[in-house]
């Protein structure tokens, strides 16, 4: 039996490219079920996508992370492709994307715009700067060693992802942090993640894009700080006890010099701030090895409930 594959297209007034895009992920995958999610459109997306011959829902919560979420939830597929409406994207990619979906060899398949046009094509130049600068961050928390894969491009919105990875996301976001929520999921669960370069191509003219560089960059910035203090909680606090601890040891030098040389502490304040200092590093430390435990242990988790899935998959592949 032939692989379900799902065309994933969230849209939010995309009246000027949603036919296009449909029709061309049609051509190359003319199997696939193609789903439009109208997010609150005040065009006519949904009937253009209609008419195209996709498969239109609608979520009423508005943010890209609120229509994914639903997405993961309503539909079962073999192999599942999600990319934006605003035909900045070729559907020419989307077949090997699914190949290696398929093919078990990704769990996650990257569609990496910035190894190929994306610097060429996109006249915003802080959302270059943003992405180079999002990427560094990710491929620094999060590396496992001088031999593992970096990360490309955190921010792409065109992916190819399995059952497996689909149904065990956890989906936190309710807006355009959900690409940077995606890699970092994957990368902590130790999930296959491969990496395609595609070619980018800036929207058409009288297209806006409603992704705002400094809002939703400073909240992309902050998805990365929080999931780095959930996922890596010893690392996190770690590094934070080291700093107030050499704050502490700074500030108390002096004062036991003083102490010695003259056997008087003059410096009561100064003491006492470090004293503190020191206290907070080792609750800090405390910390940090308590919730390492907790993550450790749902980690172990989220194995056993991995496992549970693959078999639930393997049970409806076969009663098919």
């Amino acid at each position: 039996m032939s692989a379900e594959i799902a065309v994933l297209l969230p849209c939010y007034n995309e009246s000027m490219t949603v036919e296009k895009v449909v029709a061309d992920f049609r051509a190359v995958l003319p199997d696939a079920k193609i789903y439009v999610y109208d997010n609150n459109s005040s065009d006519n997306t949904a009937e253009l996508a209609k008419k195209a011959g996709a498969i239109v829902r609608h979520e009423y919560r508005q943010g890209k992370g609120n229509v994914i979420r639903t997405m993961f939830r309503e539909i079962d597929a073999d192999c599942y492709i999600i990319t934006d409406g605003d035909d900045t994207y070729p559907a020419e990619y989307a077949r090997e994307m699914c190949n290696l979906v398929l093919q078990g060899k990704a769990d996650m398949v990257i569609g990496d715009r910035l190894s190929a046009t994306y610097f060429e094509e996109n006249k915003r130049p802080f959302h270059n700067f943003g992405n180079s600068l999002v990427r560094s961050f990710i491929n620094a928390f999060w590396s496992r060693g001088k031999n593992s894969k970096k990360i490309l491009d955190v921010m792409t919105g065109y992916r190819a992802f399995s059952p497996i990875f689909v149904k065990t996301f956890p989906i936190l976001s309710q807006g355009f942090e959900i690409e940077t929520e995606m890699t970092i999921h994957a990368l902590d669960k130790n999930l296959l993640i491969q990496s395609l370069p595609v070619n980018y191509r800036d929207r058409p003219a009288g297209s806006f894009s409603k992704l705002n560089t400094y809002v939703d960059g400073a909240k992309v910035l902050m998805t990365i700080f929080n999931l780095y203090r959930i996922y890596r909680p010893l690392r996190f606090f770690g590094a934070l006890a080291i700093f107030l601890m050499i704050f502490a040891i700074f500030l108390f030098i002096p004062v036991l010099i003083n102490y010695l040389e003259t056997g008087l502490v003059p410096k009561i304040p100064t003491l006492i701030v470090s004293t503190i200092l020191g206290l907070s590093s080792l609750l800090s430390a405390a910390c940090g090895l308590i919730l390492d435990a907790i993550a450790n242990n749902a980690r172990k988790s989220f194995e056993i409930q991995m496992n549970m899935i693959t078999m639930s998959l393997k049970e409806r592949r076969q009663a098919k």
